[in-house]
Order: structure tokens, then C-alpha cells, then sequence
């Protein structure tokens, strides 16, 4: 049947022949229809700590917590209006298949290649499904390698990186977590129009994670700004050097250990105090 222009099926462009934008592998809202028994079996609970791999061995990981506060600040030093914040522990459960939408083909496609490339699929510790995203938690030796099979295999076709981050997982109250210090990686198909996660888990005391620079060019800044905040350190970066403290500032600013700090301000001839320095006014 022949389509006039005022077709609702036409999109009045060139690429009427073609897929139309907005197909349902296009949309990660298909995915994860199973989420709701992912959470049951364990994914809202601040005791959740298991990690198993669907592609590999099991990988322990702390449990969340329960935060409580704001700033690090204890007792009645804090002014801010944050002190009497509670948010809940919230770990999301391993996902199982069906993954649900296009996942389960992308993960497919992506253990194909992992094969054909001589990497072991125990370098996926665990893939987890959470809001309608797919997040996959990679050993940190294989980041760089598991990236450009990303970014080269036809079936993936993940050519751009737009993000790479630190998070820092440390427990409030000190208790000891493993791996609390972890970076994640936000890659797109511009060919599939899909957004997939990579994280991966590391100690303080060894914070070290080959750079992905050689396959991703943006990451360049990213990963200076990760290890300017966190203290990550990128093995092979071109120029591993600050990029938003001064070069001879001491610390991580966002990590959780780094002291909370502050200027005084003057306010109408009076001094307020750094926020860390506080009293409280009841």
C-alpha cells in the first residue's frame, strides 16, 4: 500500500525506508522485566552482600548501609540541616536470566566475543539489572581489553565513552568494606542506540586500573578527574595529572576519609565558621 505525506506512519525524511527511531531495542524502559523478583530475592536489603557472576566465579562484596548524616559531621556540630538524614542501605540483587529487552543479546553477543578474543568470561564478576539499566562488573585487568571488544565487535559497536567516574563506597561509621572504591565507565552504541555501565572494584590501598584512553579519546579527562577526586590511578594514561586541584594539593576531595573542611565567611561584619567548625544553635 502506498503512503501519502500525511501518513502518521511517515516521518517525512529520507529515512522512511528504514527503522524508525524510537523501536523497542532502542529503549531501555523494555528491560529487566524480571527487576521486581531481582529486588525480592534480596536487592532492597542493606544485608545483601553476594555478588555471584553469571559469567564467571562469585565475587564477595560488603553489604550496604544504612547512611546516616551528612558531611561526616557527628553530635550537634552540624548546622546544615542534614544531620537528622537517614537514607536506607540499597544494594541492587544479581540479575538472572532473562535479563529482559535486548540485554540477554547484547550479554550473548558480548561472551561471544569475549570468547573470540581469548578473554575468560570470568573477567564479568556479575551483571546486575537495576532501573531499567544493565551494569557489568568487570575484573579491573581486563578493563582495557573488554573495552575495545566493546567498542570494535560488529554485534556491540560501543564507540563512545561519555563518562568515566569514581565512587566511594566506605561505610560511615568506619566499619571495614571490601573494595569500597570503585569506577564506573557510561558507554554508548551510537549503531544499536544502547547504554550499557562497566564498574570496577577497587582497594585504597591499590587503586591501580589500566586506562581506557588508547580506545575511548574522551576518557582522557575523565580519567584525570577520577584520579584528581579519588586517587584512582589509570596505568597507562598519556598525562595522569590533576586536573581541577592545584598540582601540589594534598589528598582526594571526594573521598569519604578526605577531612570535611571549609573557609570562614564574612557576612555583614560577623564570621561564620567553615561548616565542620559549627555549633549548634538550640
Amino acid at each position: 500500500m502506498t503512503t501519502g505525506p500525511d501518513d502518521p506512519g511517515r516521518t517525512g525524511t529520507s529515512k522512511d525506508s528504514s527503522e524508525r527511531t524510537g523501536a523497542a531495542q532502542s529503549s531501555s524502559e523494555e528491560s529487566g522485566a524480571a527487576l521486581d523478583e531481582q529486588r525480592a530475592a534480596g536487592g532492597e536489603s542493606p544485608e545483601t552482600g553476594a555478588r555471584p557472576a553469571s559469567m564467571g566465579g562469585e565475587v564477595p562484596v560488603a553489604a550496604t548501609r544504612t547512611r546516616s548524616g551528612m558531611f561526616g559531621v557527628r553530635g550537634t556540630g552540624d548546622t546544615s540541616g542534614f544531620g537528622g538524614l537517614r537514607l536506607p542501605g540499597y544494594s541492587p540483587a544479581p540479575a538472572e536470566r532473562p535479563y529482559g529487552g535486548w540485554f540477554d543479546e547484547m550479554a550473548d553477543e558480548l561472551a561471544a566475543a569475549m570468547d573470540q578474543n581469548g578473554i575468560d568470561r570470568s573477567a564479568i564478576e556479575q551483571v546486575t539489572v537495576d532501573r531499567g539499566e544493565i551494569t557489568f562488573y568487570v575484573a579491573r585487568e581486563r578493563v582495557a581489553e573488554i573495552a575495545r571488544t566493546l567498542r570494535d565487535d560488529p554485534g556491540l559497536r560501543f564507540e563512545f565513552c561519555s563518562s568515566v567516574s569514581g565512587v566511594d563506597y566506605s561505610a560511615p561509621d568506619g566499619a571495614p568494606v571490601d573494595t569500597p572504591l570503585h569506577v564506573v565507565y557510561h558507554l554508548l552504541s551510537m549503531t544499536y542506540r544502547r547504554r550499557i555501565r562497566l564498574e570496577v572494584s577497587l582497594d585504597f590501598d591499590d587503586p591501580h586500573v589500566p586506562s581506557v584512553v588508547e580506545t575511548y579519546p574522551t576518557a582522557d579527562w575523565h580519567e584525570r578527574e577520577t584520579w584528581d577526586m579519588f586517587g584512582v590511578v589509570f596505568d597507562g594514561h598519556p598525562a595522569l595529572t590533576r586536573i581541577l586541584m592545584p598540582d601540589d594539593w594534598d589528598g582526594h576531595p571526594q573521598r569519604k576519609s578526605y577531612p570535611l573542611g571549609g573557609i570562614p565567611v564574612e557576612y555583614k561584619g560577623a564570621e561564620i565558621p567553615p561548616p565542620d567548625e559549627r555549633r549548634a544553635y538550640s
